[in-house]
């Protein structure tokens, strides 16, 4: 992560953000799965500290030592507009470090964003449906998700059945954070005997994986079959997890 983005980070929880600012915040979350990670692990690390410094003076060499850390960095930025106090530069110093250390030495759990690796898709032609079909095909492609997610929808009013929609319309809406309908639609296909099949109950488990439902996911993965084109991703996220 960018260092600047700490600082977003830090201003939109003490609310100093505009409200134009905020929007935009709230909208990256929404669609940058990355940013929204970092950012979870920012507000848990920051409420840590600041429930740890609040009531406490940060002794002189421990602010030193945390200036240090960013002074590379700061000094290069403009001046913020408002600026931190200076309890608020060490807790940012401090969890850059903390995440710093975390990624370098690969301590954290699995991501998501590891194992949802997506080829471009092909739709099979279905004569009236071209061009619902290619708006949906091309949507996803480009990883415009929402707009795939609606073309997948219409599609399926008539269609409800086919797999080959409902696999897709599944991995548009948990890449949108909808589980309850990716779940819904990967339960079906799990349930049933196409293609997709167990591609549905890997989807099912990354989805858990995404929501930090870890041992939800465990107990997916463990009902892979040996013969399914996942098994041995589904057995190195399990060795991960266990």
């Amino acid at each position: 992560m960018d260092e600047q983005d700490y600082i977003l980070f830090e201003n939109y929880l003490l609310g100093e953000l505009s409200k134009e600012e905020i929007i935009a915040f709230e909208a990256r979350l929404e669609n940058d799965s990355k940013f929204n990670e970092s950012f979870k692990t920012y507000k848990e690390l920051s409420s840590f500290l600041e429930h740890k410094f609040e009531n406490e003076t940060i002794s002189t060499a421990f602010q030193n030592n945390l200036k240090n850390i960013s002074k590379a960095y700061f000094e290069k930025q403009e001046a913020p507009k408002k600026r931190f106090k200076p309890w608020q530069y060490a807790m940012a110093a401090t969890i850059a470090l903390l995440i710093g250390i975390t990624v370098f030495n690969n301590l954290s759990t699995p991501d998501y964003g590891d194992y949802a690796n997506y080829d471009s898709i092909s739709l099979t032609v279905r004569g009236e449906q071209d061009a619902l079909l290619k708006t949906a095909e091309n949507a996803f492609n480009t990883k415009d998700y929402a707009k795939a997610e609606a073309a997948f929808k219409s599609l399926m009013v008539l269609e409800k059945d086919n797999a080959e929609l409902q696999f897709y319309r599944a991995i548009a809406n948990l890449e949108l954070n909808k589980f309850e309908t990716a779940e819904s639609l990967l339960t079906s296909l799990s349930k049933g005997q196409s293609a997709y099949k167990y591609k549905a109950i890997w989807y099912l488990a990354l989805s858990s994986l995404k929501q930090k439902e870890y041992d939800a996911c465990l107990e997916i993965l463990k009902t892979i079959p040996e013969d399914a084109d996942d098994y041995n991703k589904a057995q190195k996220l399990i060795k991960k997890l266990d």
